[in-house]
């Protein structure tokens, strides 16, 4: 069973930058691997923020425009989120993910809060 255990969320000023992470305990297959961010805010559907897979290649949301960048570690356990030039609409719970094949994983949520 794989678990996934986020980190970093804060409360930040407006224009400040953060950096998130999630660590992955337990077996999986890292050539196979998606991992992910992804947010909410109150009332709405989970949004994608960004993936990165096995190979390196990123995909981002559509409201990122360059100021956030996801990697990830050598061991493929951890992967990160540095967010830059925060905005206010930026705060909600960010979530990380893991799909490998058919397996899709999700860690707790850490609440980010940006103020103006």
């Amino acid at each position: 069973q794989v678990q996934l255990v986020e980190s970093g969320g804060d409360l930040v000023q407006a224009g400040g930058s953060l950096r998130l992470s999630c660590t992955a305990s337990g077996t999986f297959s890292r050539v196979h691997s998606i991992m992910g961010w992804f947010r909410q805010h109150p009332g709405k559907q989970r949004e994608l923020v960004a993936t990165i897979t096995h190979t390196g290649s990123q995909n981002y949301g559509d409201f990122v425009k360059g100021r956030f960048t996801i990697s990830k570690d050598n061991a493929e356990s951890t992967w990160y989120l540095d967010m830059n030039s925060l905005k206010a609409e930026d705060t909600g719970v960010y979530y990380c993910n893991l799909r490998v094949g058919s397996f899709l994983g999700w860690g707790q949520g850490t609440q980010v809060t940006v103020s103006s």
